[in-house]
Order: structure tokens, then C-alpha cells, then sequence
């Protein structure tokens, strides 16, 4: 099992460095902010990558380096390179661990994943939300309790167009009235995928509490653990 758990978290750093009301939230980021978070968290180390970095700082040195990928992306999903996604790919059916945060729903290496088109309905306005804990007991809602209280976020509504998860951790209701499967997890290959839905870039949501905890505790879930190698191809009999 991994004992400290290396992870890499990867944003577009677009909006922070355009429209200064998410600078004056993020000033150095929205990865910097989730970084500083999990960097008081033990056994957990944090290094950040961006779109614009070279090869968006997702090299194959870094990644055989990085256990759990956490992924925030939203106005550059298409600038991202395909090679780049076959990389993220066989990573993580090989067994790095896969958190797409908010708008990463759309990203290219979440929609290959789901092999849907993971699309929803949306609505940037003055909307409450409550995540409700439907899975009361899994590591990822841990120290929770029964709900997530968000004065202020992006509605995301259903129909979300994704494959059935393997465990829904949390549902989102919003004061327009829509419900969202906000915490979805899935295994792909070997790796461990978490989706969660929170985090429009023009809210504080990062800075949330029990935000930082939800995406702490999936950081240790998604952690690959020990797996005896896999054998493929032409096999002799066991038995003489």
C-alpha cells in the first residue's frame, strides 16, 4: 500500500490570470489553493501542473510520479493534446488515481473514460446548494456529517450523461430545484476515478471546509495500493 501518497494537481490557470473576480478569489490559483489544502494533510505530498506549461506539465516523468491526479479544467478542454490524454489514459487504467473536479466533467480524459458525453444542464446565477451524503460510511465522506451547505455556486442539473456509478457519494440539491449526482465513483482498469461536482470559478468554493476535506479523503481513496502484476498473452497450463 502507498504509504505517502504523491499527487499532482493539474488546472488550466486561464480564468485567474483574465477576469480579475477570480483572481481576487484565487490570486495564485485555483491548484494553488487545493494544493495548500492537501499540503497540511500527512503523508500527502502536492506538486501543481497547468495547461500552458510545457506538455501542460504532465510529462511521463511526472506522472509515473504521481499516484492521484486531481483535474480542474473548464474554457481549454480541446487545447488539451490527445497524446497527452492517451498518457492520462494508461496511467490510470494502470492505477494512478483520477479526481475531475466541476467543469472537468468535459475534459478530454474524463469523457474517455465514461465513454459518454457527460453532458448536463447548468445555470451561473445567485443558486444555494446542499450536497446530502447518500453514502453515509465511504472513506471519501468521512469527517462530513450529513450535508455540504454552499451559499453560492453553479447549478449543475440532471440529466447528468454519465455511466451508472459504482458508488454515489453525494447528491446536490439547488434552490432552483434541481438535484445533481454530485460524487461519483468508478474503476477503470486498475485506477480509481472520483468525480465531484463543486467549484465554479467565481465562488469561493476551494476555500470551503469540508470542500477541502471531501477532496482530501478522495485523494486517499483514489491512492493505488498494492496489486500483484497482471498477466496477459499466451499462458502454459498450470497442471502437468
Amino acid at each position: 500500500m502507498v504509504t505517502t501518497i504523491r499527487v499532482t494537481v493539474w488546472n488550466e490557470f486561464r480564468h485567474e490570470r483574465h477576469m480579475t473576480e477570480v483572481a481576487n478569489i484565487y490570486p495564485e490559483g485555483i491548484h494553488a489553493t487545493i494544493a495548500a489544502a492537501l499540503r497540511k494533510e500527512e503523508q500527502i505530498e502536492v506538486r501543481t501542473a497547468t495547461l500552458d506549461e510545457p506538455e501542460h506539465g504532465l510529462t511521463e516523468d511526472v506522472l509515473q510520479n504521481t499516484d492521484v491526479l486531481i483535474w480542474w479544467g473548464h474554457s481549454a478542454h480541446g487545447e488539451v493534446a490527445d497524446v497527452i490524454v492517451d498518457r492520462l489514459q494508461q496511467r490510470v487504467l494502470g492505477g494512478m488515481g483520477l479526481i475531475a473536479l466541476h467543469s472537468g466533467h468535459l475534459s478530454k480524459i474524463f469523457t474517455r473514460l465514461m465513454g459518454t458525453s457527460c453532458d448536463l444542464k447548468w445555470r451561473v446565477g445567485n443558486d444555494h446548494e446542499r450536497l446530502w451524503v447518500v453514502a453515509p460510511g465511504h472513506p471519501i465522506v468521512e469527517r462530513i456529517g450529513q450535508y455540504i451547505e454552499l451559499e453560492h455556486e453553479e447549478m449543475y442539473g440532471e440529466h447528468f450523461d454519465i455511466p451508472q456509478p459504482d458508488t454515489l457519494v453525494l447528491v446536490s440539491w439547488f434552490s432552483g430545484g434541481e438535484i445533481f449526482r454530485s460524487g461519483c465513483c468508478y474503476t477503470r482498469g486498475q485506477g480509481k476515478i472520483f468525480y465531484f461536482r463543486p467549484g465554479h470559478e467565481t465562488f469561493p468554493t476551494y476555500h470551503h471546509p469540508q470542500v477541502q476535506r471531501v477532496i482530501a479523503n478522495a485523494v486517499r481513496w483514489a491512492a493505488p495500493t498494492y496489486r500483484t502484476p497482471l498477466i496477459y498473452g499466451n499462458t502454459a497450463p498450470l497442471e502437468k
